[in-house]
């Protein structure tokens, strides 16, 4: 099913013996848009200490109360690598970290066919930094990212929500993620590779 990302940020993330904190952010990788790790935020004893985890700890989530369960316990998360959370994550920092938990890379696991077809190098992206980029498509504005939806199953990124466009009548918008062709850091921007008239 498909969940807005905006509800699921601060949504409470519990381990095995106790809660760890809440999701504060999802980096995703820009060709397939699949979470590549989730970005907790751990308070009390951890001070505010951000973790990357995997999707692939993720238990069945509690919806109605905005809860996450871990298949990892609190001392695993307090002891795993550090990482600037803030800062580009490199890949020999996601190979310490993937051996500490003995997780699978994100980079390894099978892809669907279209993705298998991509070429071009592959970039770690900040949902929250991506919220607020300007979106155009052939030319036309189709506004600004406020949203994603992501499929829960999955956990890949399907339609960027977008509100504010020129073109659409200021109307919200969701866009295939899967159809962005370029992202500016610079610019906060992302071109579409298709026009409005064909999505």
């Amino acid at each position: 099913m498909l969940r807005s990302l905006n509800r699921i940020l601060s949504s409470s993330i519990v381990a095995t013996d106790g809660e760890i904190g809440s999701v504060y952010n999802f980096l995703v990788e820009d060709v397939s848009w699949r979470v590549a790790y989730l970005v907790a935020e751990t308070g009390g004893w951890f001070s505010n200490h951000k973790v990357l985890l995997s999707p692939t700890v993720l238990k069945q989530p509690d919806w109605a109360r905005n809860v996450l369960p871990v298949s990892l316990t609190i001392e695993q998360v307090r002891t795993s690598p550090d990482v600037d959370t803030d800062q580009p994550v490199s890949r020999q920092q996601e190979i310490t970290l993937n051996q500490f938990y003995g997780w699978p890379s994100y980079w390894e696991i099978p892809v669907e066919p279209r993705e298998s077809l991509l070429t071009g190098d592959r970039h770690l992206r900040s949902c929250r930094e991506l919220i607020g980029y300007h979106v155009t498509a052939g030319g036309e504005d189709l506004g600004k990212v406020e949203d994603f939806m992501i499929d829960d199953r999955s956990w890949k990124i399907r339609y960027f929500v977008t509100h504010g466009g020129v073109e659409t009548g200021n109307h919200i918008l969701m866009l295939p993620a899967e159809s962005a062709r370029e992202i500016s850091w610079t610019y906060r921007h992302i071109e579409l590779n298709q026009a409005i008239s064909s999505l």
